[in-house]
């Protein structure tokens, strides 16, 4: 006998799934961020159900499951080479920009709403860092100059782990006991331990996907998210980051010639659109409106410090060594989204009970509704009007690979975009190297073997064949054309 319960639980997930799938049509017209309107559709449907402490400890461990699938994602979809120049300032933004952020929100709670340190602490925490949900979700639209992007990204993936560890120590009872010594202390076990396990476990994962020959196709991108995913489970368990774990296990493995790569990423991208839709129609669910209401006036004072005072000190203070342009500074500083992650960590403290700790939560809710809808719409007019947006489709060539197991070489599969330089290129201006071939052309839909005089056009699919020893010169003399052109320098034949 089937349980009719489960079957009208069924039909309200899903309903719910879909009607936040449909509502992203809307969210593109109107220029509402689409995180915003999950969060609509929560509350509405929060209307319905009661929000007790068991919802909200099952709302916080499915956040921060949730969070670690959309910090797998942007790890797996973040280049290593272009990520490495920016992680220096990405690191710096991610702790002592937070420390900034946190001193300056903190102390406004102390001097003018009269909070205890304890709150003006939980307060500062959960809105210090920027949010990875809300970032990665603009990212995907917004085509920023490599380095900006790649600081962006770094950062949000990173600096999601001081915070924890501040809103987990100010919600423990070991908060009137623990010094700055031993807070210092703690944070930095987390971070090194989360990184050596995120580094690890990447390494790892890089072996063993280079080496696995899987039956199916379709298996290459369950194996690689949750070899990934396994950084996050594993840093829990020795009491580590595992958002730093993530994240780094997912730039480590990104940034290796994975089989199948965007069968790989457009799963992981998938997964990390279905964590953020959940996540946030969740959220929506446990907000209480008429106790919103009276959390707008403290909500705007902490939400103008840290856009207008925190965010764009801690840019300036972090950024300084690296002279960084200003340009970029001023697009970081109001980059700085608050989304999921506030929210979930403002949750903590309620579960555990700290006093004043429901009045946190309403107000980085309010926070987030208010603050995102004012800076997530303004980023691509800003972007802009600084000149930090870039054309993508000549910049950033997709190359699909498929190993050939048994004849020790990869099937390459190549795009001409539409900005592509690689138009108009004849087949012996590409040079490609020694070992590698371009074997077929797929032009209109029917196929074509070219000769040395075939020339490329837009739209056309290229199939290169390339041994494992001269795969990674043969992508990288495509990109260079398609970035350059041909007079792009080419690799010895």
């Amino acid at each position: 006998m089937v349980d009719r319960s489960l079957d009208l639980v069924v039909l309200g997930v899903c309903a719910l799934l879909l009607l936040a799938v449909l509502a992203v049509r809307l969210s593109s017209r109107t220029a509402v961020p689409s995180l915003l309107v999950y969060l609509g559709i929560g509350l509405l449907a929060g209307r319905a159900f009661g929000t007790d402490l068991a919802g909200y400890q099952l709302t916080s461990q499915l956040g921060l499951v949730a969070l670690a699938l959309i910090l797998a994602e942007g790890g797996l979809t973040t280049s290593w080479s272009s990520a490495r120049s920016a992680m220096p300032v990405a690191v710096v933004l991610s702790t002592v920009g937070v420390l900034i952020s946190v001193v300056v929100v903190g102390g406004l709670a102390v001097l003018v709403l009269d909070a205890s340190y304890r709150t003006a602490l939980l307060l500062g925490a959960a809105v210090a860092s920027t949010d990875a949900a809300a970032v990665f979700s603009v990212l995907r639209r917004l085509p920023l100059t490599a380095r900006l992007r790649s600081v962006l990204q770094a950062e949000s993936g990173l600096n999601d782990a001081p915070t924890v560890v501040l809103v987990t120590l100010a919600s423990s009872q070991s908060w009137h006991s623990s010094g700055a010594l031993e807070v210092a202390a703690l944070i930095g076990y987390e971070l090194l331990v989360g990184l050596a396990v995120g580094l690890a476990i990447g390494w790892a994962g890089r072996a063993a996907l280079a080496r696995l020959a899987l039956p199916s196709a379709g298996l290459y991108p369950i194996a690689t998210v949750g070899l990934v995913v396994l950084a996050f489970g594993a840093a829990g368990t020795l009491h580590a980051s595992g958002f730093l774990a993530v994240y780094v296990a997912g730039l480590v493995v990104g940034s290796t010639r994975l089989p199948h790569r965007r069968a790989v990423l457009g799963f992981a991208t998938s997964l990390a659109l279905l964590a953020e839709l959940c996540l946030f129609v969740l959220l929506g669910l446990l907000a209480d409106v008429s106790r919103l209401v009276d959390a707008v006036p403290a909500a705007l004072l902490v939400g103008g410090a840290v856009v207008f005072i925190g965010r764009p000190l801690a840019v300036l203070v972090s950024t300084a060594p690296f002279r960084m342009p200003w340009r970029h500074q001023v697009f970081l500083a109001w980059a700085g989204l608050r989304g999921a992650v506030p929210i979930v960590l403002a949750i903590v403290p309620v579960t555990a009970g700290v006093p004043d700790a429901t009045d946190v939560l309403d107000v980085v809710f309010v926070l987030v509704v208010v603050f995102t809808l004012i800076q997530a719409p303004t980023l691509p007019w800003l972007g802009k009007r600084l000149g930090v947006i870039e054309d993508l489709e000549a910049r950033d060539l997709e190359i699909e690979a498929a190993p050939l197991e048994t004849a020790g070489a990869d099937l390459l599969q190549v795009l001409v975009r539409p900005g592509s330089q690689l138009h108009g290129v004849y087949v012996d201006e590409l040079r490609l190297p020694h070992g590698a071939v371009l074997s077929l052309v797929v032009r209109g839909g029917e196929g074509v073997v070219p000769d040395g005089g075939y020339r490329l056009e837009r739209g056309d699919q290229l199939l290169v064949v390339a041994t494992s020893e001269s795969r990674s010169a043969a992508e990288d003399r495509l990109r260079a054309v398609s970035r350059d052109g041909k007079l792009a320098r080419w690799y010895r034949t």
